[in-house]
């Protein structure tokens, strides 16, 4: 069950959006005050935040920047402001979505459900096919810079066998808990599922585009250690072995041979 935390000052307002989305399927946490909800949202996991904008304590708008500098979850700011001027200020502090009040309650739940289903079917989607870059992944401006980074850091390193977590994080200037809350939030996926997921990637393009080069040779160019783990990695994941894929197949046949070719 996705878990939303709504930071909304006026009790009757955020009880009505809790009972509805309670109801479609959320499970659902109230703060009431801009400095709780920003520590719990900073401490805890949520699939979603609904912030309002004039907060006591902290406002949403410095909410929605510190969650940001440490986290990639989805944000929906809500506020009785209609000015333009803070739509942009709040989506270009990193907020997915913005909504004035009073709005239509089957507004607010069919943005909050867009939000997490989008995002989790892009996770499923990058995970599980070869041609999904993470680029795809990006909801908004700061997800897009991390994930670039994060990328060509990774292709420099393309054919280090030693390249690791460490290193990934030293490079992308973060701590590795920091490094590891990010991609978790944007991609699903760990820093050293997201390392392999590219060079899975990154293989799975040499296959169809290098036919010159053979599975070792692809193996090697993309930091595995052998072949044969590269080729048991690349079968794990897209169900089909490197050899099938290059011939065009997506989905190996029971019983089939992966052979250096």
């Amino acid at each position: 069950m996705s878990r939303i935390l709504i930071v909304e000052d006026e009790e009757s307002i955020a009880e009505l959006e809790k009972d509805y989305l309670e109801l479609s399927g959320f499970e659902v946490e109230i703060e009431n005050n801009g400095e709780t909800g920003l520590k719990r949202g900073m401490e805890e996991d949520f699939d979603l935040l609904i912030l309002d904008l004039m907060l006591p304590g902290v406002d949403g708008f410095e909410i929605c920047k510190k969650i940001r500098e440490v986290k990639n979850t989805p944000i929906i700011m809500v506020s009785a402001k209609k000015d333009d001027i803070d739509k942009i200020r709040g989506l270009g502090l990193g907020a997915d979505d913005y909504i004035t009040k009073p709005f239509n309650t089957n507004l607010l739940i069919s943005r909050c459900n867009n939000l997490v289903n989008s995002r989790r079917l892009l996770q499923e989607k990058f995970s599980k096919q070869p041609q999904a870059f993470a680029q795809m992944l990006a909801t908004n401006p700061m997800d897009k810079e991390m994930l670039d980074r994060a990328m060509a850091i990774i292709e420099q390193h393309l054919d280090n066998t030693d390249f690791n977590v460490n290193i990934f994080a030293r490079e992308m200037g973060m701590a590795r808990t920091n490094l590891f809350t990010k991609l978790k939030a944007v991609t699903g996926q760990t820093q050293n599922d997201f390392i392999l997921s590219i060079r899975l990637k990154k293989g799975a393009v040499m296959l169809r585009n290098n036919p010159e080069l053979n599975i070792t040779e692809i193996s090697d160019r993309i930091g595995f250690s052998s072949s044969r783990y590269f080729s048991k990695c690349f079968k794990e994941i897209y169900h089909v072995s490197p050899l099938a894929y290059r011939k065009g197949e997506e989905k190996e046949e029971e019983g089939n041979e992966e052979t250096d070719q």
